[in-house]
């Protein structure tokens, strides 16, 4: 007998977007991987996060292996609330919750506050995975474009006062990652974080900031939008994937308690003890500053040894944004569905992302893509530039003229 399964709408919502595309699926052996947005194999502190769980186990027994036990895991929220005080935002224990990652945070967050009627404002192009997450709670976007100096809060504010003067709905949230952005790599200008916030003052709406890669800057860090924020409009979003280790899972929000408690009620995963705990010894026995100068000191030398190749192999007509920090390079060929051009990438032996994966409409994206210049070797990212550059050449006619 055949079993009808009866899916929430949730699951319904999920699974009318097209499934994972091809980059998705396992690379060819051998592979250059510009496509992986992973920390450097190198930077990833294995041997110290190693030491850190001995010294963990030996001092603490079976504590940190029970649901509750380890007295370090309160060391860990202790430890973000003086990072987060070091870039200008004061946070009380209520006000701070720890999560599994960048992504159960963005979950919960959305959980919490959209439903089928609520509009959401995005960059485009943004994060896919937050895409994919809000897809499942709503249908109602807004779009707005991003330029070498991140959101185009012009454009916002025109989309804001068009559906204001329609009497449409106004987004209730705004999901932003201002810093090192993914894709693009671009950072929103000082200017245009203050109009982010008037914005949301005259309209009403709320903002996610997403500071995924926050702390990787190849120059000084710009204000957070949390540090500018007086009226409790802003949910920030931190991660520790990108500068400890991704497999670890620690994420955190800062906000409003009144935003904390709800997300507190729906975080069903126990908290994860082990991995606080761990993290916890590890940041305890190492010099936090010290460690992100050694990781922004090697990213910034791989993301100019990628420009400098970009330059090099990639023919004129080819375009792309210079970033300050973070791990990506996004690239615009004119003319070029850049999906198109992947299995021929693979084929060759090199990988990217193609730019449509990271807009609601794909439509929009095909002529980008994106490098990562953060996994692969300094050799692999000049190699793996001058195979693209190859199967980009075969698609574009040969021209002399420069872009500005």
């Amino acid at each position: 007998m055949k079993t009808d399964f009866h899916f929430s709408k949730e699951i319904e919502r999920a699974f009318k977007n097209d499934p994972p595309g091809q980059w998705m699926s396992p690379l060819p052996a051998g592979c250059l991987r510009l496509s992986s947005g992973y920390p450097a194999p190198s930077l990833v502190p294995s041997e110290e996060i190693k030491l850190a769980v001995a010294r963990l186990l030996d001092e603490e027994q079976d504590l940190p292996l029970h649901y509750i036990g380890s007295p370090r895991v309160p060391q860990l929220k202790k430890f973000l609330q003086e990072r987060m005080a070091q870039r200008d935002v004061k946070t009380t224990t209520n006000e701070l919750l720890i999560t599994s990652g960048a992504c159960q945070a963005i979950d919960l967050i959305a959980r919490i506050l959209l439903d089928e009627e609520a509009v959401v404002a995005v960059e485009s192009p943004t994060y896919m995975e937050a895409l994919e997450i809000f897809r499942n709670y709503t249908d109602y976007y807004m779009t707005i474009p991003i330029d070498e100096n991140g959101l185009q809060t012009d454009v916002l504010a025109e989309m804001l006062a068009d559906r204001s003067a329609q009497g449409l709905p106004i987004p209730r949230l705004l999901y932003t990652i201002p810093t090192y952005q993914n894709p693009t790599g671009t950072t929103l200008s000082l200017e245009r974080r203050q109009h982010v916030m008037e914005l949301a003052e005259q309209y009403d709406f709320l903002v996610l900031e997403d500071d995924a890669y926050g702390e990787l800057g190849f120059e000084e860090r710009p204000r957070l939008l949390k540090a500018m924020d007086t009226q409790n409009r802003v949910i920030y979003v931190g991660s520790l994937s990108k500068v400890v280790a991704p497999g670890m899972r620690i994420g955190w929000v800062v906000a409003d308690k009144r935003i904390i408690d709800p997300l507190s009620w729906f975080k069903k995963d126990l908290d994860h003890p082990f991995d606080q705990a761990t993290m916890a010894s590890f940041l305890e026995a190492i010099d936090f500053d010290e460690h992100l100068t050694r990781l922004t000191t090697t990213y910034k030398s791989k993301c100019a040894m990628m420009l400098a190749a970009l330059e090099k192999f990639l023919p004129p007509t080819v375009s792309w944004f210079v970033p300050k920090g973070g791990y990506f390079v996004w690239i615009k060929i004119p003319d070029v569905d850049t999906s198109q051009l992947l299995q021929a990438a693979f084929d060759t032996g090199v990988a990217f992302v193609p730019g449509k994966h990271f807009f609601l409409n794909q439509q929009k994206g095909l002529e980008y893509l994106r490098l990562s210049f953060s996994y692969a070797s300094e050799e692999e990212i000049v190699k793996g530039v001058e195979l693209l550059g190859q199967v980009v050449g075969a698609y574009i006619a040969p021209t002399t003229e420069n872009i500005e």
